[in-house]
């Protein structure tokens, strides 16, 4: 089975392939899936962790390289900013090519870029009061629309995913989103009542975490709890032994499957 890309999702994959500091992720990627084999695809989720790593000294050179020309005046701003989009990069990329040979459904796609998905800024919105407002931390969206002739376009399901090397702050502020979410929608909490705190959407996204676990932060108690609070957490890395608290990234394809899924 093959699945031809959409124009927006081609789109999606060439701006991936023409970035100038991912030639040496791809290249490690695409070696771990030239047997074409369908599970390869799948595993490759795990080996994200070990690609950026094996990648970083090449990404380097190229940031030198690109100081020396004049096109960067900052190395270390870049090398910050160039891993923060390689890590969600490698993820769609991924996501793409398992959707390709037929691990995806053919209804479910992924972008960067909420402004792709039509209807997401009404469900992706809490209102605090009269005037304020609450938006997630958001790196990727896993969206599906309705196929009917009545409701085409109009978003059917949704899973937000917050990626992070590391697990310090930032995770921190998506769970509090999270946390927040869940207030907004038991109608009987008292905090709901005091903050004026609303949310009505005909659908609920699904919020998950996804880390590469950089500093090895995950055994920390304070950040398995943080974990706890997400629909599921995953892992792009290897796992040592099976854990109860991540899933490994590979388990993203069935989940997916799953949730968007008519039941």
């Amino acid at each position: 089975m093959s699945y031809q890309l959409s124009s927006t999702e081609e789109k999606n994959l060439k701006d991936i392939q023409t970035a100038y500091y991912m030639p040496p992720v791809l290249q490690r990627i695409d070696l771990l899936l030239k047997e074409k084999i369908p599970k390869s695809y799948v595993f490759a989720f795990n080996k994200v962790y070990q690609i950026l790593r094996e990648s970083e000294t090449e990404v380097r050179q190229i940031i030198q390289e690109r100081k020396k020309q004049g096109k960067i005046k900052n190395v270390d701003q870049t090398v910050k900013s160039v891993v923060g989009n390689i890590f969600p990069r490698s993820i769609i990329y991924l996501f793409l090519q398992n959707k390709i040979v037929g691990n995806i459904k053919e209804d479910i796609f992924i972008t960067s870029k909420p402004k792709q998905v039509k209807g997401f800024d009404e469900i992706s919105i809490i209102n605090i009061g009269d005037t304020d407002t609450q938006k997630p931390d958001c790196d990727l969206i896993i969206y599906s629309y309705h196929s009917d002739k009545f409701n085409k376009k109009n978003l059917r399901k949704c899973i937000i995913l917050s990626l992070k090397t590391s697990m310090r702050e930032r995770a921190a502020q998506t769970y509090k989103w999270k946390l927040l979410l869940e207030i907004a929608n038991d109608q009987g909490c008292a905090v709901r009542e005091k903050y004026g705190i609303s949310y009505d959407v005909p659908q609920i996204p699904l919020i998950c975490f996804v880390t590469v676990n950089f500093y090895n932060e995950i055994n920390n108690p304070q950040q398995r709890g943080m974990l706890k609070f997400f629909d599921r957490a995953f892992l792009a890395k290897e796992l040592s032994e099976p854990s109860d608290f991540i899933n490994p990234m590979s388990d993203i394809v069935e989940f997916v499957n799953e949730e968007f899924t008519d039941r």
